[in-house]
């Protein structure tokens, strides 16, 4: 049996789960589009190529191995995109929790099952089907999960909002012992450089008391202030409009003090290093044109 544990975004990691760029279909059509990013790069004829997909994912396999991290990967399902893993399920404490996912990707959670089955089943949960919850806005840190959310009215009307208020109030329930602080997104159906399609589409803890943050992401500035107090503005690498399109917050860490980053993030990487942090530079550009990156393609399972 597979005994999870995660309390946060950057202990030692031990077992995650890797998504696949194996057989991920043809172009979508423009209709098919779940993110203005991805919409983007269909109408310019730049959508990422199946086989630059594989051998990205294949650098970050290596990086992981490296350092002894137990990769476990999706179930191949021909012509279907199961990259981002984070999307389909998380894990809080010891607790496998299910998404209710946008309809026509369930099939991702079944790619996974064989895993889940190594899982005692009591500690694997899904919440009901009016409850909508994402794992990219689910953030752990100790006492506190951060989640991302969409307060605004048009919310149904929203492909990019993820995760409702009946999920916050779900991990609430869950977890009566944590802190939960939901963060209401900036969102938008067609301009990439002004939707954080997740929480961490414009934040991420690092390390012991670090993170990157993009103050814009937020639709009220309490919520980032809030995280601002929390952190110490010292502590925090605001990125710009351009870096959050480019997923600068959206990197992944191996243990607190190693992150795995895209390779074009200078910027970043050089103040990762400057703050103590081996950085493990793999490239990831083009699974960045569908709007997600190295957070988005995982999904952990065991942490120290």
């Amino acid at each position: 049996m597979l005994k999870l544990n995660i309390n946060n975004e950057s202990s030692r990691l031990r077992a995650v789960v890797l998504g696949s760029a194996v057989s991920s279909g043809p172009v979508p059509e423009v209709a098919e589009a779940y993110d203005p990013k991805s919409l983007e790069h269909i109408l310019a004829g730049t959508y990422p190529k199946e086989q630059d997909m594989i051998n990205e994912m294949q650098a970050f396999k290596n990086v992981l191995q490296k350092y002894d991290v137990a990769v476990y990967r999706p179930e191949n399902i021909e012509n279907y995109n199961q990259i981002f893993t984070r999307d389909i399920g998380f894990v809080i404490e010891d607790i496998f929790v299910k998404s209710n996912i946008l309809p026509n990707r369930e099939l991702e959670i079944d790619a996974i099952q064989y895993i889940i089955d190594q899982i005692d089943p009591k500690k694997v949960v899904r919440p009901p089907s009016e409850v909508h919850i994402e794992g990219g806005d689910v953030m752990l840190w100790n006492d506190y999960i951060f989640i991302g959310t969409y307060k605004g009215s048009d919310y149904k009307d929203y492909i990019t909002a993820r995760t409702n208020m009946l999920g916050v109030q779900y991990i609430r329930d869950l977890f009566p012992h944590k802190i939960v602080k939901e963060f209401d997104l900036v969102k938008s159906k067609i301009e990439a450089r002004d939707n954080a399609l997740h929480l961490d589409c414009c934040f991420q803890p690092l390390g012991n008391n670090k993170a990157i943050i993009y103050k814009n992401g937020f639709r009220e500035e309490a919520d980032y202030l809030f995280l601002v107090n929390l952190f110490g503005k010292e502590n925090l690498f605001q990125i710009t409009r351009d870096e959050m399109y480019d997923m600068n917050s959206n990197v992944f860490s191996i243990d607190t003090n190693v992150v795995v980053s895209e390779r074009n993030f200078t910027r970043l990487n050089n103040w990762l290093r400057e703050n103590g942090f081996i950085v493990e530079e793999i490239p990831y550009a083009e699974i960045a044109k569908q709007e997600g990156l190295l957070r988005c393609s995982t999904l952990p399972l065991i942490r120290d």
